[in-house]
């Protein structure tokens, strides 16, 4: 589907998504992130723990949702973050969540098509949490992410077959197209992305994909 369904879906979902990550200990929500949300928790623990160091760094966040990553970077130490999503509703909330956390100064939120957008400059760290799962072309997007990284860059892919990639794609059949993975599939398709390191994990029913570009210093 378009790009325009996607955005749709995301502006209708912004409540919904945001909520994901609430914090209530509640007994739900104790349930759902026990055995829906792993991928969700252990990618934001190990994004936050492999951008180090990240005092005085910059930060790129693709897909960038309500901002839970962009904030926690920037209040761990991130000089500037960017924050680009193509959902004005998810953009709304991110600087809203920026605001009530007093890193409204380093962190800036752009509406927009990643692909369409100008990247102002190379970027410490680069992350992609969530997004892969809607495009068609991924080459074409992996390629723009590693040309606006200087790092390290760090891509979330869900994982094809299993009872939660079905019921995934059940939920989504009529929302927007969605597209999954196996880990020789994503390891052919990072073998184009040139001289860098590549680590595929497989993390829950996600993989988290990591690639250091040739030179960096993180």
């Amino acid at each position: 589907m378009a790009q325009a369904t996607v955005s749709k879906f995301f502006d209708s979902y912004a409540g919904d998504f945001n909520a994901i990550y609430g914090t209530k200990n509640t007994m739900l929500n104790r349930l759902l992130n026990k055995y829906l949300r792993a991928s969700m928790r252990i990618r934001f623990e190990k994004v936050l723990e492999s951008c180090d160091p990240i005092q005085g760094k910059s930060v790129i966040d693709i897909g960038s949702g309500p901002g839970h990553f962009s904030i926690s970077l920037a209040r761990s130490g991130a000089d500037h973050v960017l924050g680009i999503d193509f959902a004005e509703s998810m953009n709304n909330l991110a600087k809203h969540h920026a605001e009530q956390a007093g890193v409204a100064d380093r962190c800036r939120f752009d509406f927009g098509d990643f692909l369409l957008y100008e990247i102002p400059e190379q970027f410490d760290y680069a992350i992609v949490m969530g997004f892969m799962d809607y495009i068609a072309d991924p080459s074409t997007v992996i390629r723009k992410v590693l040309s606006a990284t200087r790092g390290k860059a760090m891509f979330s892919f869900p994982s094809a077959g299993g009872f939660l990639a079905w019921q995934r794609k059940l939920r989504y059949r009529k929302r927007c197209e969605l597209y999954m993975y196996t880990a020789a599939q994503l390891e052919e398709l990072f073998s184009q992305a040139g001289d860098h390191t590549v680590k595929i994990e497989r993390i829950a029913r996600d993989f988290l994909v990591t690639v250091t570009i040739k030179g960096s210093s993180t």
